[in-house]
C-alpha cells in the first residue's frame, strides 16, 4: 500500500533536494522515500513553476528596486569623488 505524503512534506522534500547541496539519492534516503518519487516531485515542481503567470506586482517591485539601485550607485560614486576631493585638501 502506498504511503500518502502531505503537500508540506513534498514541498520540504523538493526544497531540500534543490537547495541542501546533498544528492537527491541522499535526500530521498534521509526522508525515507524512493529516489524516483523525489525526482518526480522535483519535476512536477519545476513544471508548475514554469506554467505560473508572472506576478505583475512582482514586476513593479523589480522595476522599483532597479531604479533604487541605480540611484544608490550614483550616490556612492558622488561620495567617492567627495572623499577624494576632501582628502586632497589637507
Amino acid at each position: 500500500m502506498a504511503h500518502q505524503h502531505t503537500e508540506e512534506f513534498r514541498a520540504e522534500a523538493v526544497r531540500l533536494a534543490l537547495t541542501s547541496g546533498l544528492s537527491r539519492k541522499q535526500v530521498a534516503a534521509d526522508l525515507g522515500i524512493g529516489f524516483s518519487t523525489l525526482s518526480r516531485w522535483v519535476q512536477l515542481h519545476r513544471q508548475s513553476d514554469a506554467t505560473e503567470a508572472p506576478d505583475p506586482d512582482l514586476h513593479q517591485e523589480v522595476l522599483r528596486l532597479r531604479k533604487e539601485n541605480r540611484v544608490l550607485k550614483e550616490e556612492r560614486e558622488i561620495l567617492k569623488k567627495a572623499t577624494v576631493f576632501f582628502a586632497s585638501q589637507k
